[in-house]
């Protein structure tokens, strides 16, 4: 083939590349439709009324299924506990040598912007139950100078937390024996409105941020934040 016939067939493919598929990369943009990879599509496909909705506004995701599990006083907590309650959601492991100390020190934070107020809460779930028992939680819970008395550290079956955290949440937790501690986790923080509904802020994208980086500073900023638009 000469080398004029390879420009020509070249030019041919290009035209039909162009032709199918920029008009649907245009629309996926005009649309909204577009969001990072890693976000979870599922929580995105379940947001609701984006439309007219601009960066900072705050948007419902879905809704947190109901939980029963016991806590670091060895008192049972249940999602009702929170009822009119705004509060936000972790998955960690009180052994855990990486993320969950920079999380929990986060945390605080949070804990310490709304240290007087009633109608705020935390929920921070072991993904490592048969370790992680209410008295050692208790001692985790103290190390982390934790004063405010709806911040529970919570325990019980290792397949419902998990379930709760990959299904409820998706927020991904799982069992590794390659990971540091023999756990891998999201690092994300979930923010839960008074109506028990997962919540989050319009980006400057125009998409669901969705969660919350819980290791940096600007996650945590923009967390507290939102928390007081919906307190």
């Amino acid at each position: 083939m000469s080398k004029k016939n390879s420009y020509l067939g070249l030019a041919v493919v290009v035209l039909i590349f162009a032709i199918i598929f920029i008009p649907k990369i245009h629309d996926r943009i005009v649309n909204g439709t577009t969001v990072d990879s890693n976000r979870s599509s599922d929580a995105v496909n379940q947001s609701k009324g984006l439309e007219g909705r601009k960066s900072g506004d705050m948007i419902t995701i879905n809704e947190v299924p109901s939980f029963t599990f016991t806590n670091q006083n060895n008192k049972t907590i249940t999602n009702a506990d929170y009822n009119d309650k705004v509060y936000v959601v972790e998955f960690f492991f009180s052994t855990c040598p990486s993320i969950c100390p920079v999380m929990n020190k986060n945390m605080q934070q949070v804990q310490d912007a709304f240290a007087t107020n009633k109608d705020f809460g935390i929920a921070s779930f072991s993904i490592d139950p048969s370790y992680d028992t209410p008295e050692v939680l208790k001692a985790y819970a103290d190390s982390y100078d934790v004063t405010h008395p709806n911040w529970n550290f919570l325990t019980g079956e290792k397949a419902d937390i998990m379930k709760l955290s990959n299904e409820g949440f998706k927020l991904y937790a799982a069992e590794s024996a390659e990971a540091e501690g023999g756990f891998e986790h999201s690092g994300m923080f979930a923010l839960i409105d008074k109506d028990g509904n997962v919540t989050s802020r319009i980006d400057e994208n125009g998409n669901p941020l969705i969660y919350y980086n819980g290791l940096e500073q600007e996650g945590i900023d923009m967390l507290i934040e939102d928390i007081k638009k919906i307190l």
